[in-house]
């Protein structure tokens, strides 16, 4: 089974490949997305919903993983993550995929075992999990690789039970 994890931002989406074999974790790939400050916002959108559809045609998931948006302090921040998670759900969407939301307690739970694990706990993890040499780099791919790891683990009988 193949997921992608997605860590939507206007400036900076990452995004993160993991197969999963048996029992057996590996990276496919994983990258981030950047989008220029100097670009319009529906500019910035459009790349991110065209950058994560031809991820998806390329690759060829059978399922997806984001984080649930979280509010914090700062409103307008929130917003722009937001409408980044709107171009990549739009692009998952018309890949045929269902996407899987977890908390980032979620995510951390699966990954470390503990819902409330700092950063380099969860990136640690991550590199332990898919055998990488070196911590995942930058943050944004480590989070999105640590949102499909929690999606093989938490969804994997939901995909297996809808035929993908």
């Amino acid at each position: 089974m193949l997921a992608i994890g997605i860590d939507p931002g206007t400036a900076t989406t990452g995004y993160g490949l993991v197969a999963l074999a048996g029992s057996q974790l590996r990276v496919v790939t994983m990258g981030v997305i950047r989008t220029p400050a100097a670009w319009s916002l529906s500019a910035r959108l459009l790349y991110i919903h065209d950058q994560v559809a031809a991820l998806c045609r390329e690759y060829r998931p059978d399922m997806a993983a984001m984080e649930e948006l979280f509010f914090n302090r700062n409103v307008r921040s929130a917003l722009a993550v937001g409408q980044a998670r709107g171009a990549a759900l739009v692009a998952l969407a018309e890949a045929g995929l269902e996407v899987f939301e977890y908390t980032p307690l979620q995510v951390k739970q699966a990954v470390t075992g503990y819902g409330r694990a700092g950063k380099i706990q969860v990136q640690e993890m991550v590199q332990r999990l898919l055998h990488l040499d070196s911590l995942p780099r930058p943050d944004d791919a480590a989070d999105a690789l640590a949102c499909a790891i929690c999606g093989l683990h938490s969804a994997g009988s939901i995909v297996a039970g809808n035929g993908r």
